[in-house]
């Protein structure tokens, strides 16, 4: 047990093991790291960073704190010390450079153009939904919503949509489980995605990825920005929706005081906050909050515990309030350099999810989980049964 453990708990807080995030005393613990610990030397070389404006700190400064060499607190790319190559491990000035080729695409007003498909996505999983019958609402309505999107944005055909939900699996199981079935999906979906990518060079179409095939762009930045894609566009949307849903359900005064659904998305991306942690490795040795990180170790930035911090969000921080003024901005997508490109459509999805989802099913039940998945990266559920009434 960690010496910062309430002594009523049982806490695991090695954080490069799968179940921190899941341990039934784990906003008790986080409060305990802002209070006592907000640097925190929880294993060699690895510290955590619980405060909101530490981790914003660590977020602008991209001088001392490197994305280069791992970002995932499992990152293979920690594991061969190199480069990963994808977005998410780029630093200044290479970042900024592949973030404007294909940041036009995810601006809220290009996120807007979409709204028409998203919402007739979002509006036929909830068409198939049975009322009054118990589902699992992360099978049924979290998982397949997202998926779809992002693979209506890739040109993927609906027979390819049972391959695509296995893949997106794998690629966020890849760096906590690197089992030979896990890394036999990576590879299916790697050599997919080159198949696509050519294709699309000779043949483009509408889809995202004939718009990359024709900007200066390889076809290796192309496929790493699909990947990130997948793995960020899903995981961020399925376990917002599904832990969100989970949240007004728990709260039922907060789900009848979901009027203002734009109000009331950004504060479940801050109570849940899907992204549990991103980690930065140190470039020179550098004081947080009065503790000096030497070079080369990792730096592991708490986004759950930094947007329940009482010195940014008040003393109701530990409470979800759907009618929270969105001042300050939470960190569920991270903040400055890489803060998460697909965060508009992120929240495109999510208000039109929670809009179909309280009009037509105002007085749903969850009767059993949710059962959580094991990661290091996000909090959210694998199964949830609900029943839509």
């Amino acid at each position: 047990m960690s010496a910062l453990a309430p002594s009523n708990t049982d806490v695991n807080i090695r954080i490069t093991e799968p179940g921190f995030f899941d341990e039934p005393g784990y906003y008790d613990v986080l409060a305990r790291l802002r209070a006592e610990a907000p640097v925190y030397n929880s294993e060699p070389n690895t510290w955590l960073v619980s405060r909101y404006e530490d981790v914003r700190a660590i977020s602008r400064d991209t001088a001392h704190f490197s994305s280069n060499r791992g970002v995932l607190i499992n990152d293979p790319a920690r594991r061969r010390g190199a480069p990963a190559g994808s977005l998410l491990h780029m630093d200044p000035p290479e970042h900024a450079d592949y973030r404007r080729v294909i940041g036009r695409e995810f601006t809220p007003r290009s996120t807007g153009a979409m709204e028409q498909t998203v919402a007739a996505i979002v509006q036929d999983v909830f068409d198939g939904l049975p009322r009054g019958e118990e589902i699992d609402f992360v099978h049924d309505v979290a998982m397949p919503i997202p998926v779809r999107v992002i693979a209506d944005l890739l040109g993927v055909s609906d027979t390819e949509l049972d391959d695509f939900h296995r893949w997106s699996d794998a690629m966020i199981e890849v760096s906590d489980n690197p089992t030979p079935e896990t890394y036999a999906s990576a590879a299916e979906f790697w050599a997919f995605l080159q198949d696509r990518v050519a294709q699309r060079r000779t043949h483009p179409g509408d889809d995202l990825i004939s718009m990359l095939t024709t900007t200066e762009l390889t076809d290796e930045d192309v496929l790493m920005f699909c990947l990130s894609l997948l793995v960020a566009g899903n995981e961020t949307t399925r376990h917002l929706l599904a832990m969100g849903t989970h949240a007004l359900w728990a709260h039922p005064d907060q789900r009848a005081a979901a009027v203002d659904l734009h109000t009331t998305v950004e504060e479940l991306l801050r109570w849940v906050t899907p992204i549990q942690a991103f980690g930065r490795t140190v470039t020179d040795a550098v004081d947080v909050a009065g503790t000096t990180v030497p070079a080369g170790d990792f730096v592991v930035m708490l986004y759950a515990s930094a947007n329940r911090d009482e010195s940014a969000f008040g003393p109701t921080a530990d409470r979800l309030d759907v009618t929270r003024a969105t001042s300050p901005t939470h960190v569920a997508f991270g903040f400055g350099e890489h803060n998460c490109l697909g965060a508009p459509l992120a929240r495109l999805e999510a208000r039109l999810a929670f809009e179909q989802l309280l009009t037509r099913f105002p007085n749903y039940e969850v009767i059993a989980g949710p059962v959580m998945t094991h990661s290091t990266l996000v909090r959210g559920a694998k199964e949830m049964k609900v029943v839509l009434q």
